[in-house]
């Protein structure tokens, strides 16, 4: 089993901490999201893992060994970090044919990962005529050519077109499912819910969670329900008698934090007030990782007034 293990690892910058102590480790057989916001220290750690930045302090291997370390490195470890690394003035074929000639891939591999990538009518084009769509294309074709057992992914649905974010969904749970590592970089949260099944989540650098994607929609967990109703004001009244407030999400439609649908539909049902709809809102991964990170702030702020240093003398 090839798991990459990140071991307190550190990057600074002059005076910034790009990554602050960060541990964790990323298996085989599931789709790992790797989230913040931009700025978080994402781009740096996969750079850090891949060898490609030495860290101030901590390690970072791939089965056991640094990556600068492998025998087959794309045979190994696939990565795709930059779509604007290929050289522009060279045919997308050609590119890979550079890549396979130096890591002993035959030239079959090469058509196979085009037509995958879905750009094997254009194969033949230089790739500075390429979309920023095509090169994320050739970067991922790139990344499988080895057919690796590891693959990382930053930001791989950036400049994709809809059917593209589709099939680089899919890809990502297919490799996945046979077995692969599979470390995607997103800033794009509610994207990363469509194929990631458990999640590393960074924030200024530092580790915030490191777990199931079900368990981390869980910790944010606020019961919530949407309803449409033809009288409002009078549900609105009663509602409040019991410490409930609704708030209207839309023209018609209002939205009641701490409750369920079965209370809801209790209480109207008792009352006589008719409902037009009625269900208990899902927590998305967004909603999640902002009540996670109001907890980060809340408790920054607390331990600041409380340290030795922030008390009055």
């Amino acid at each position: 089993m090839t798991t990459i293990q990140v071991h307190r690892l550190t990057k600074q910058f002059g005076s910034r901490r790009a990554v602050d102590n960060l541990t964790f480790h990323v298996r085989p057989g599931r789709v790992t999201g790797f989230l913040g916001p931009n700025g978080a220290g994402k781009s740096t750690t996969m750079r850090l893992i891949l060898g490609l930045d030495r860290p101030t302090s901590g390690t970072a291997t791939i089965g056991g060994r640094p990556y600068a370390a492998a025998d087959h490195p794309l045979h190994e470890v696939g990565a795709l970090l930059d779509a604007q690394a290929a050289h522009g003035s060279r045919s997308a074929r050609n590119h890979l044919r550079a890549l396979a000639t130096s890591n002993g891939i035959g030239a079959r591999r090469i058509e196979e990962v085009l037509e995958e990538a879905g750009i094997a009518q254009d194969a033949g084009r230089r790739v500075k005529t390429f979309s920023l769509g095509m090169r994320q294309r050739l970067g991922i074709a790139a990344a499988l050519l080895g057919d690796p057992g590891v693959v990382l992914l930053d930001e791989p649905s950036n400049g994709l077109a809809p059917e593209g974010i589709i099939w680089i969904r899919e890809l990502m749970k297919r490799l996945a499912r046979e077995g692969r590592t599979v470390l995607v970089s997103s800033h794009l949260m509610n994207e990363t819910s469509s194929f990631a099944n458990h999640l590393v989540v960074l924030g200024r650098g530092r580790l915030l969670a490191d777990m199931p994607m079900r368990d981390f929609l869980d910790t944010g967990n606020q019961p919530r329900v949407s309803l449409r109703t033809t009288e409002p004001d009078r549900l609105r009244t009663i509602l409040a008698r019991t410490g409930l407030t609704p708030v209207r999400s839309d023209e018609d439609r209002w939205s009641v934090e701490g409750t369920t649908a079965e209370q809801i539909g209790a209480t109207a049902a008792r009352e006589g007030i008719p409902l037009l709809e009625l269900s208990d809102e899902q927590t998305t991964l967004e909603d999640a990782y902002l009540a996670l990170t109001a907890r980060e702030i809340e408790e920054e702020s607390t331990a600041s007034t409380t340290s030795p240093t922030s008390q009055e003398t």
